[in-house]
């Protein structure tokens, strides 16, 4: 096990109800709140009045953002950075799943910013300040509730980079399962398949001596493959819901990686891939996964997951290893979720490009697999 550090400040509230405590939360932090959402859903189901009831009663004023895409846009930042500057906003609350709060996130760092806040995202620049934000989860997938990461694409350049920085750390997040029950099929499924790329990403590496990691990530993915049909078939199911939402938020809060080497090449692959689509993420982890799995698996040998094979499926055997991708890949089909980049009409006519572009973007890191260019591109045609 590598040495570490863990320090995660954000304070959770999870359970049925839990939107009670905003009241006290913003009462001690705010005096005008920027409000954060997506398509609407979150008004028509009663979660927004259910928030506003509670800013109200804190005695704050608010603005609002609406409309924010899933693979949120630049331009989208940029108006409510707009908006943070002119209305004198102190305090930044997303309502709604890992898009919303990502937008959110680069809000908080662009509204401190003179310059354009894609300079953080590109690498060019480093954050020096940023508005406080909240959130109140409604999508159980990305675990950005309780991280300091945030993904935003920028729609001329097709391009989808990742910022982290614990400046946009939230500092409190509310997860009330409730919240989550209104979510269709599709997007529970996805949800699903991003918590489980999430836990691949840390546990398919060659350390060893790390049982507590490796046995936390385990659990976590026979969580989700226990209760992920559950949630798609019972969306009211409240047990399930909130196994899954708190599988979310441990999946990448830093518990799983830490005295690990951790490994982004699936999520820089798909980041490209749905920033030329704009395809639903987690539907484009489940494309991608098992294809990076057998790459990976070919590489660097069976080890990983034969673990992986015999803890959470319960298989024996020389095969395995080879076995466990397998069912893996049939999970995400049970769950109607696409296996290949064909069900979603993706050809190969962008795979050198985005093989090009991961390989950039991996530079940065130092990374387990070291994946090439050859072996991002097996990976793309094996998907």
């Amino acid at each position: 096990m590598l040495n570490f550090s863990l320090h995660n400040p954000t304070k959770i509230y999870f359970g049925k109800g839990e939107v009670k405590v905003l009241r006290d939360e913003l009462r001690a932090r705010a005096k005008k709140i920027l409000i954060v959402t997506g398509s609407g859903s979150v008004k028509k189901n009663g979660i927004f009045d259910d928030v506003i009831e509670q800013v109200k009663n804190a005695g704050c004023e608010y603005v609002e953002l609406t409309g924010i895409h899933p693979n949120p846009r630049l331009e989208e930042v940029s108006e409510g950075m707009k908006i943070c500057r002119s209305e004198n906003v102190d305090f930044i609350l997303p309502v709604g799943g890992g898009s919303v709060i990502d937008a959110a996130k680069a809000i908080a760092v662009g509204a401190k910013y003179s310059g354009d806040v894609w300079d953080f995202f590109d690498g060019t620049m480093e954050p020096e300040n940023a508005v406080p934000v909240g959130a109140v989860l409604t999508l159980s997938a990305t675990g950005t509730e309780m991280n300091s990461n945030s993904v935003i694409s920028k729609e001329d350049t097709k391009r989808k980079l990742a910022l982290s920085t614990p400046l946009i750390q939230p500092v409190f997040s509310i997860l009330d399962p409730v919240y989550t029950f209104t979510v269709n099929k599709f997007h529970t499924a996805a949800g699903v398949a991003d918590i489980m790329a999430h836990v691949f990403e840390y546990y398919l590496n060659p350390l060893r001596d790390t049982e507590i990691q490796d046995t936390v990530a385990e659990a976590l993915l026979k969580i989700c493959i226990r209760f992920g049909k559950v949630v798609c078939m019972k969306p009211d199911d409240y047990n399930a819901r909130a196994n899954i939402m708190w599988a979310s938020t441990l999946a990448l809060n830093g518990t799983v990686g830490k005295g690990k080497i951790s490994d982004w090449t699936c999520h820089a692959i798909e980041h490209e891939i749905s920033a030329i689509y704009d395809i639903s993420h987690g539907a484009g982890l489940a494309m991608i996964l098992p294809g990076f799995m057998k790459v990976v698996l070919e590489k660097y040998g069976p080890e990983k997951f034969t673990a992986y094979g015999n803890n959470v499926w319960g298989i024996e055997g020389e095969s395995t290893a080879s076995e466990s991708i397998d069912r893996t890949k049939k999970f995400f089909g049970s769950i109607e979720l696409p296996t290949s980049l064909k069900e979603s009409d993706i050809s190969d006519e962008y795979f050198d490009l985005i093989a090009n572009n991961v390989v950039q973007v991996r530079g940065k890191s130092d990374i387990f697999t070291q994946l090439n260019k050859q072996d991002i591109l097996k990976v793309l045609h094996l998907s």
